[in-house]
């Protein structure tokens, strides 16, 4: 049952570093932005709702569950997409790649051959079965990761920076592609237009939440702090 993404009081430390603290959320939207400057602990965020990493104090919950202490539960629930699809990508070959989820689900060697076989025949790249990924250009390795994640079939996708590196038309294609999924989406990014159509945005600054509401009620906060902090030179406090 879809019980959304719930933060209660969470704090998480990196060795001697405070990087979250005190965040509460109940996430509940069908499309989620979470914005702030780099190093201002969003990707920390991600990673705590996958699981990736567990809070140093508080309480997270996904659908009810515990993303750290249910790790398996989590196979079928929630996928994430790295801004750098290098860091993902695990295999040699397209097909490879795109079937370890499915094992890792317990679909045996011949289903999942058969899944990823009819997903690149339905888009087109039935000839990327045996390609080497390293032959792939950044968008495409992209859409390998996207498609790997997909083929598991999660209820929630977690994006970092989806559209950071790619160019125009690839930007365009992802968020086409993105727009039509029926996934919970929450994305996270430094850039106000990639947010811009979310159901709810949170403002994360300093390891805190700064704001949250519609984006037309925190874009306007966001964008004038980023123009007062430009203005001011004031990045020194990232580094400390």
């Amino acid at each position: 049952m879809d019980q959304g993404i719930t933060f209660q009081d969470v704090t998480y430390r990196r060795q001697d570093r405070l990087i979250l603290r005190g965040i509460s959320l109940s996430l509940t939207a069908r499309r989620i932005g979470v914005i702030g400057r780099n190093g201002s602990g969003k990707t920390t965020l991600l990673r705590l709702m996958a699981g990736l990493v567990a809070p140093s104090s508080g309480q997270i919950r996904l659908d009810g569950l515990d993303p750290a202490a249910d790790r398996r539960a989590m196979l079928d629930r929630v996928g994430i997409l790295f801004q750098n699809p290098d860091h993902q990508i695990l295999f040699p070959t397209v097909e490879e790649e795109l079937a370890f989820g499915l094992r890792q689900q317990g679909a045996s060697a011949t289903e999942a051959a058969a899944e990823v076989a009819t997903l690149l025949q339905a888009e087109g790249r039935s000839h990327w079965a045996k390609a080497l990924v390293a032959s792939l250009s950044h968008g495409q390795k992209q859409w390998l990761c996207l498609m790997a994640v997909l083929l598991m079939r999660p209820a929630t996708l977690l994006l970092d920076e989806p559209f950071a590196a790619l160019d125009l038309p690839t930007q365009a294609r992802l968020a086409r592609r993105l727009a039509v999924l029926p996934q919970r989406i929450v994305t996270i990014s430094h850039d106000p237009d990639a947010v811009a159509a979310a159901d709810h945005l949170v403002w994360i600054e300093g390891g805190e939440v700064a704001r949250q509401g519609r984006p037309a009620d925190v874009l306007p906060a966001f964008r004038a702090e980023m123009a007062r902090l430009g203005d001011a030179d004031a990045d020194t406090d990232l580094s400390h």
